[in-house]
């Protein structure tokens, strides 16, 4: 690991002005840490969140659930407002990683790194989540731009993610043994507004499957989608599983969600 400067702020304003060129937040560090102990990243500062208390904890006003950005994996999963308001963003939270990523990782932290195999922005996505920052609110669909890329600007912090409470949903995901992300994970809600399906560990970016999401607002049963193909032209393909293999998932992976919710 390189040296590098640490630094604790204790409000989002403070950490936002802190930031110079080459520094980094550091939230859960479950992917920075590794990253710099391998060297293969150098910073000159690390600003750690951890001490801004206004960045945690989860409420709800009974159509809406928010989360704030220093969250961790296990508190969401352990949420009494979470089971009730949107059961399926709870189990979601419960399958990442392994005990010791779900007490450090946060929420805030998985979202801004937006690697292609994360769980959540998924539940972002399909949810019609809201993400808030230090400067805007911006809409899951536009704040996932690519892969490792988000809308989040230089000096721009995560403060928190708000969720409106759908009908139904359900998340079933294909994870890989060794490291629990998903090769393939998939995400369904209903609400008023119709279904969305989004796709999470296939592409190099979260997305929605449109076909999917035209048959279930026909017919909400995993029949509906179990037949539905994804083009595997784009999709990832690495030496876990290839294109064709997750394309296939999809499907699979729809269909239980479906029948779950």
């Amino acid at each position: 690991m390189y040296s590098f400067d640490y630094e604790r702020p204790s409000g989002v304003n403070d950490a936002a002005s802190s930031l110079g060129e080459d520094d980094k937040l550091l939230a859960g560090g479950q992917t920075l840490i590794p990253t710099l102990k391998l060297r293969l990243a150098q910073v000159g500062k690390l600003v750690d969140l951890a001490g801004i208390d206004e960045l945690k904890g989860i409420s709800s006003n009974g159509s809406e659930l928010s989360i704030g950005a220093m969250t961790t994996h296990v508190d969401v999963a352990s949420s009494a407002e979470v089971k009730s308001g949107i059961p399926a963003l709870a189990s979601l939270a419960s399958h990442i990683g392994d005990a010791q990523v779900r007490n450090r990782g946060t929420i805030g932290g998985s979202i801004s790194n937006n690697d292609p195999a994360a769980d959540y922005p998924s539940a972002l996505v399909a949810l019609g989540a809201t993400v808030h920052t230090s400067k805007r609110s911006i809409s899951a669909e536009d704040f996932f731009v690519d892969l490792f890329e988000t809308a989040l600007e230089e000096d721009e912090i995560v403060t928190k993610v708000s969720f409106p409470i759908p009908e139904k949903a359900a998340y079933a995901k294909f994870p890989n043994p060794a490291s629990r992300y998903a090769l393939v994970g998939v995400f369904v809600a209903k609400s008023a507004n119709g279904t969305k399906v989004a796709v999470t560990g296939a592409g190099p970016c979260v997305f929605r499957q449109s076909d999917m999401e035209a048959a279930l607002d026909s017919d909400f049963s995993a029949g509906a989608v179990s037949g539905i193909a994804t083009d595997a032209s784009g999709l990832n393909s690495d030496i876990h599983a290839s294109a064709e293999y997750r394309s296939n998932l999809i499907s699979v992976m729809a269909s239980r969600a479906v029948a779950s919710a």
